[in-house]
């Protein structure tokens, strides 16, 4: 049976408020979660705003998800009522394709399925995010919450951690290997410390074999380049609405090489929620109520966060 629940939306480009939204009934293959927290993300805002062009409204963002599963379908094996659980950034894909095969299923080539603002194959609506009281969600894009990891603190890790821990897993960062992060924010839009300094650039010269830069906006990449050694990598993560600007010279006089990355795989992401349990390693959040939405999101796109805003489901 659908299930009506409470959550907040966009209707219109610019500022979310509460309505009353409709979930599907829960398949066979299908997890049904209480969501406790939601993370405030950039590419939320993006979306809400309309900015990448492509938002379908009214649409309720968010897909940094943590809460407890209230319902499991028949054929679930991997989770059982009162597991805490998480979703991040996708709920589906075709499950066919190479990349899909691969463990790799954000880069599907055929369905990927988002949080939000995508075509659910299962109904067919528009998918709906985590601002919201409720979810229901296929068990392969179910995550598992390790117990000594804090619900709230467990909501940002579903995008922001694992945005982070894919390229580090992926160019296999290490021991010998030094790292550079442009951006000091909860992958988002932070002011960059090191543009304020005139000497600093020439003072990291050529100090780095990784940069990522998680900032979702217009910077001079050029001279972020110029901090990297021969064979260096600049990976971009931040999602900035406008276009990137990148001199050839700045690859080509050392070998530097400029890639992406998206999220990670189920079965990294859950690699890497295992990992911060293990270690205790946990991101710094403000918990804010629902009514502080976007208030919260005029204080992000001014860098007045530190470091991730969580959103408190029972406040709505």
């Amino acid at each position: 049976m659908s299930k009506q629940v409470k959550a907040w939306a966009a209707t219109s480009p610019g500022k979310t408020e509460p309505i009353t939204l409709t979930r599907r009934a829960p398949d066979d293959e299908d997890v049904a979660i209480d969501i406790k927290y939601a993370g405030i993300c950039h590419s939320d805002i993006h979306t809400i705003r309309n900015e990448w062009r492509e938002t379908t409204f009214p649409l309720v963002v968010g897909h940094e998800i943590a809460g407890v599963v209230s319902a499991v379908g028949k054929n679930v094996t991997k989770f059982k009522v009162g597991d805490r659980v998480g979703v991040g950034c996708m709920v589906n894909s075709c499950r066919q394709c190479q990349n899909c095969h691969d463990g790799e299923e954000q880069y599907c080539t055929s369905n990927l399925v988002l949080t939000y603002n995508s075509k659910d194959p299962k109904d067919g609506t528009i998918t709906q995010g985590g601002y919201s009281q409720y979810i229901v969600v296929d068990q392969a894009f179910v995550l598992s919450v390790p117990e000594s990891i804090p619900l709230d603190k467990a909501a940002p890790l579903m995008c922001a951690g694992i945005t982070m821990y894919s390229p580090l897993n992926h160019w296999n960062a290490g021991p010998g290997k030094r790292v550079g992060i442009i951006g000091f924010g909860g992958l988002g839009h932070m002011g960059v410390k090191l543009a304020n300094e005139p000497d600093a650039f020439t003072k990291l010269e050529r100090k780095f074999d990784i940069i990522i830069n998680t900032v979702s906006a217009e910077i001079p990449l050029d001279l972020y380049l110029s901090c990297l050694r021969r064979d260096g990598t600049l990976i971009q993560v931040g999602a900035p609405s406008d276009q990137l600007r990148i001199s050839p010279h700045s690859l080509y006089i050392h070998r530097i090489g400029v890639h992406g990355s998206m999220i990670g795989g189920i079965a990294e992401t859950q690699k890497m929620l295992d990992l911060c349990g293990e270690k205790l390693i946990f991101p710094e959040i403000e918990t804010i109520p629902a009514s502080y939405i976007n208030e919260a999101y005029e204080r992000v796109m001014k860098s007045q966060v530190q470091f991730r805003f969580v959103i408190d489901i029972s406040t709505m």
